[in-house]
């Protein structure tokens, strides 16, 4: 049997998740929300990934407060207007699909907040452009170019840590199955990981504990709340020399896994414009396997993998045990249909999609058949 369509659980205080296979679909941004709310394009768009054949499909980053957003368009859990938003346009998007269980990541952009799309640029917004004041660790700017973040107090961070909770709470009231929270790609809890980005003098910043000090209270206050399936997103490494590492990875991931942490989604960079990242296939893959062999956390990896065949070889050599796929899933919305037709894998599809397949791929839905009236 394929690794890649073998069947995984989930362990959680709930009693876990069953998925059908070992394909996730990584949280991708839109910034496409309205004052946060979600709109017809999450419609549509969630619409089409739980369409897809794959196992667990996982909401964008979904800011816990309104400045937390990265861009005014981003997603947001902060308020009954966004909780009832984003359970709407859920609730209608599963109806339109098969079965398939919904994580959601739960951000802060700390110092990256108050940003343009990318596709406008993604510098930071004035207040006369509709930005704001971004918060961080430190009074120290993502670009040298940039103003500074103010330097949270200790009873803002408090603040934040209890709208981790609230976000939390308000996921599991809209039947969201699994949560992940952000600390990757440069945002607030990896801000606080990163001694480039935290050079506090109190007992959050400097040392190695004191460092991972508020991300590990914001998972404690969560996991206390939420008895569903809890996991993190990590950068491994800041790929700059004196940042935050894969040694430092990995023993964060051994304290998570004590806390009750239940998958670990392994990804790189993102803190630092004088990274220098090794792009190729896969290349975040060597970071994954070290952290599920040194943890024993389920390990998610990310990056690069765009084939069935790669996906499947990473699954077979223990370098992970979910596959989380974005870019390749965004151009091929039915990535895990093709997978499943290379591997032998089958998924669930939606009634009205049984009769396009190819000869060649005629068993991927299992047992259905249906003839051409």
């Amino acid at each position: 049997m394929s690794q890649l369509f073998s069947p995984l659980k989930l362990s959680s205080p709930r009693g876990g998740l069953a998925l059908a296979s070992r394909i996730v679909i990584a949280p991708m941004c839109q910034y496409s929300a309205v004052n946060g709310e979600a709109t017809d394009w999450h419609l549509a768009h969630w619409t089409s990934l739980l369409n897809s054949g794959a196992a667990l499909f996982t909401i964008e980053a979904t800011a816990v407060t309104a400045e937390g957003r990265i861009t005014p368009g981003c997603l947001g859990l902060w308020d009954d207007r966004t909780e009832k938003a984003l359970g709407d346009t859920l609730k209608r998007a599963r109806k339109l699909a098969p079965p398939m269980p919904v994580c959601i990541q739960l951000a802060h952009a700390g110092r990256k907040a108050s940003s343009a799309a990318p596709w406008h640029g993604g510098q930071l917004l004035s207040a006369e452009q509709g930005g704001w004041q971004p918060l961080g660790p430190s009074a120290l700017p993502q670009l040298p170019s940039e103003p500074p973040p103010t330097e949270l107090t200790v009873a803002q961070m408090v603040q934040i840590r209890h709208a981790f909770v609230l976000a939390a709470q308000r996921a599991d009231r809209l039947g969201i199955d699994a949560i992940e929270l952000h600390a990757a790609h440069g945002y607030l809890l990896h801000q606080f990981l990163s001694p480039l980005a935290n050079q506090r003098s109190d007992n959050y910043g400097g040392s190695f504990d004191n460092r991972v000090r508020f991300p590990l209270e914001v998972f404690a206050a969560v996991r206390q709340v939420f008895d569903g399936v809890l996991g993190m997103r990590v950068s491994a490494t800041d790929w700059v020399d004196g940042g935050w590492d894969l040694d430092q990875t990995v023993e964060l991931s051994r304290r998570l896994k004590a806390m009750g942490c239940d998958f670990i989604h392994v990804s790189s960079g993102g803190v630092s414009p004088q990274q220098k990242i090794a792009i190729g296939p896969a290349y975040q893959v060597p970071f994954a396997r070290q952290i599920r062999q040194a943890s024993g956390l389920t390990t998610m990896a990310v990056g690069l993998i765009t084939n069935p065949q790669q996906a499947e070889a990473i699954l077979q050599a223990g370098d992970a045990d979910l596959i989380a796929v974005a870019r390749a899933i965004l151009y091929k919305p039915r990535w895990p249909w093709e997978a499943a037709a290379a591997l032998d894998g089958t998924v669930t599809a939606s009634p009205p999609y049984w009769r396009c397949l190819p000869r060649e791929a005629a068993t991927i839905f299992g047992d259905v058949r249906i003839g051409q009236r």
